[in-house]
């Protein structure tokens, strides 16, 4: 028996979307189980580098943070989430912001899934 080893092509998975607000974002998270609204805001409380420059809110309360991170193969920045909350159930949540597909307006991000972290 002879095993190849496949190379799969990962599709990303939008699972909300953003608005530039300001200095932060205001949307939505949407899976098959639920819809919430966040904002992202700027972290007034940072002090180091390795400290988030955004926290995510939901109805006020912090369901994560969000840090500025650069492509690897464009250069462009792009922020970068990790959220926890009880309906996602034990495991974090990884997830960028970054452009639809199709989407002309600079201003409106997608919320895409990071499924292999």
């Amino acid at each position: 028996m002879v095993f190849r080893d496949h190379h799969m092509e990962t599709n990303m998975a939008s699972i909300g979307q953003v608005t530039r607000q300001g200095n932060g974002f205001k949307g939505f998270l949407k899976t098959l189980s639920f819809r919430t609204n966040i904002t992202i805001v700027p972290n007034p409380d940072k002090t180091a580098a390795n400290q988030p420059e955004y926290r995510v809110l939901n109805e006020g309360a912090e369901i994560g943070s969000g840090w500025t991170r650069r492509s690897k193969s464009t250069g462009n920045e792009y922020v970068s989430l990790s959220l926890a909350d009880p309906a996602f159930g034990p495991k974090t949540l990884y997830a960028n912001l970054g452009r639809m597909a199709g989407q002309d307006d600079e201003e409106v991000l997608a919320v895409i899934w990071n499924a292999k972290r």
